[in-house]
């Protein structure tokens, strides 16, 4: 079993499930991404796939010597091509079916693989063993003439297929001398010819995430980069809820025995805004807006209250977290957590972000629905927030368990709150509403820059009470808090720079925290840095930089949350929102224009 975060996604924003280099279905939950995971093999240990080993979907060649993978063009639709050395080859495609059908997104729960033999006499092993209740073996299985049953804890899945049954209720090698088709699925009757009917999903499937991408306004550099990076954003979105999940994955740890391992099928205000914002970048309006409805229940539902950090996908607010025991965790490093605690923690930021991600309802025109005075009347309720808590102790955008400070990240979002609560009044005629909320900024900057500006250290303290270095202050320029060429921001940059950067990679902070001193770096960092640079006058060093970071990406084309700056080892859970967004961002901001073809 392939033990790197080296893994191909596929998915249909419903379920999704990581592939790894074998050709494994080593990770996918039922019957959302928050739900338990079906496949648990990458949280099972050194060797979840050996004899006794539970938690995978794996079509093996019999004495397979390569794999070969790619997926179809624009489109989350993986293709496995498995050889031996005789000569022998099947070729295995692998996709979750998406596509309109009677008017409306047929996403179902359900996987679909298709095996075809493309040279000599293949010979195949199946061995679908699915996990019930976090990582046990799922205690009962019905078969039937083409079917077979597995009853989880939330659903009961069956497959259908076009091999014979029995073959792989026995796990037996049998030859490969047609197409074979396996739809793991709703437990209901397959209507229709089942090899016809994948077929067609997947034709459908492909034309459907190809006429999405077409749409992307993507740079003229690095198209597939951004290509890539755009789609496993859009696997990342709850599209029933519009949630935006901040990774697909639970539990991978941020370095080795770290015991950092988080669950991150969740609903962060944060990295949906940042999602949202290098989306907006593309064109992809439909992320967008189905967020903003996610948004409008989250606000509705406090009612001018708290706005928690993150929500379930169905817009959940409790998220206890716990621990799955039966489970050893990635690589035997666990534990394995289900919930999150974060949802319980003060993050003064999320308000900014909610006023961010609304603001452009306000002005676009392209949007089916633009925003009105009701809807900038229940932003204000959020505004009241930001500027009720801007200089009050929060635990911050790195979710510190055991303290809390005033954090200048924090403050600058309350900032930006008021500030683009300013700008939409100003669309909506609002002049008296305007001044008021321009006020607001205006002394929320004031109190800003008296508090965390250093003049003796020539930088920007990340909190009020110290004098802290942290990659967030970077922000402060794509907020537009202050200017690439004001000289507190340069001073800051080069401080941070100087202090935060490890060869390639930043760091996000350099000092203790709830878990010791953080080992590895935070790949969204980098790209902040990269922004900066760019944005300063060293696009030079901006591009170079970048150039060096998409090294680091997996064959599939992604990133995870951290980087070991030694190493090069990717850590954290994937494929991560944060990276993605970094990509998208820099490409488009250094790429060279398009008029620079003609």
């Amino acid at each position: 079993m392939t033990t790197t975060l080296d893994l191909w996604p596929i998915g249909n924003c419903q379920v999704s499930a990581l592939v790894d280099r074998a050709g494994r279905f080593v990770w996918a939950c039922v019957p959302r991404v928050d739900g338990d995971p079906l496949f648990s093999a990458l949280l099972g240990g050194e060797d979840p796939a050996g004899d006794e080993g539970f938690g995978f979907w794996e079509i093996a060649l019999e004495d397979g010597v390569t794999i070969e993978q790619h997926y179809i063009r624009n489109t989350p639709v993986l293709v496995s091509r498995h050889s031996d050395a005789a000569g022998n080859a099947i070729e295995v495609i692998d996709f979750c079916p998406r596509f309109q059908r009677l008017g409306r997104s047929y996403r179902p729960v359900a996987f679909a693989r298709i095996v075809r033999p493309v040279a000599g006499s293949p010979r195949i092993r199946v061995r679908l063993r699915p996990t019930c209740n976090w990582g046990r073996p799922c205690g009962q299985f019905v078969g039937g003439s083409n079917h077979i049953r597995y009853v989880t804890g939330d659903v009961t899945l069956r497959l259908t297929t076009t091999a014979a049954v029995g073959l792989i209720e026995a796990e037996r090698v049998f030859r490969v001398e047609r197409p074979l088709h396996f739809f793991l699925g709703p437990d209901e009757g397959f209507s229709g010819d089942v090899a016809a009917t994948l077929d067609q999903m997947l034709a459908q499937t492909i034309d459907e995430w190809q006429h999405w991408v077409r749409g992307l306004a993507i740079p003229l550099e690095w198209q597939e980069v951004v290509i890539r990076s755009a789609i496993a954003l859009k696997l990342c979105q709850h599209e029933e809820t519009g949630a935006i999940v901040a990774a697909l994955t639970t539990s991978i740890p941020e370095h080795a025995g770290s015991q950092r391992n988080w669950d991150y099928r969740y609903c962060w205000i944060r990295d949906a805004y940042y999602t949202v914002q290098a989306l907006n970048r593309l064109g992809a309006l439909d992320v967008l807006e189905t967020y903003l409805g996610y948004l409008r229940n989250i606000v509705d539902a406090a009612r001018g209250g708290h706005i928690q950090p993150l929500y379930g996908v169905l817009g959940e607010a409790v998220l206890e977290e716990r621990i799955e025991e039966a489970l050893p965790g990635y690589r035997g490093m666990g534990p394995v957590r289900a919930g999150n605690a974060a949802y319980t923690q003060v993050q003064h930021d999320a308000y900014g972000q909610i006023v961010l991600c609304n603001v452009q309802a306000f002005v676009d025109q392209r949007l089916y629905r633009i925003a009105g005075i009701e809807d900038f009347h229940a932003l204000e309720k959020v505004g009241e927030r930001a500027w009720q808590f801007h200089d009050q102790p929060d635990a911050g955008l790195w979710e510190l368990r055991t303290r809390q400070s005033v954090h200048t990240y924090s403050s600058a979002m309350c900032w930006a709150a008021c500030d683009r609560l300013a700008n939409a009044a100003e669309a909506l005629g609002l002049e008296e509403r305007r001044q008021f909320w321009a006020a607001r900024a205006a002394d929320i900057r004031q109190r800003i820059v008296a508090a965390a500006w250093r003049p003796d250290t020539n930088r920007m303290s990340a909190t009020f009470s110290g004098d802290d270095l942290d990659a967030s202050l970077i922000q402060l320029l794509d907020l537009r808090f202050l200017a690439p060429d004001d000289p507190r921001f340069r001073g800051t940059l080069e401080a941070v720079e100087q202090g935060l950067r490890r060869g390639s990679h930043m760091l996000r902070y350099a000092t203790e925290d709830d878990f010791g001193l953080p080992q590895t770096a935070f790949n969204v960092c980098t790209f902040w840095l990269i922004e900066a640079l760019h944005l300063t006058g060293r696009s030079d060093d901006a591009r170079a930089l970048f150039t060096e970071v998409l090294e680091r990406r997996t064959a599939s084309g992604l990133l995870s949350e951290d980087i070991d700056p030694s190493t090069g080892e990717l850590w954290g859970n994937y494929p991560q929102t944060y990276s993605l967004v970094g990509m998208i961002n820099c490409a488009a901001l250094l790429s060279k224009p398009w008029s620079a073809i003609r």
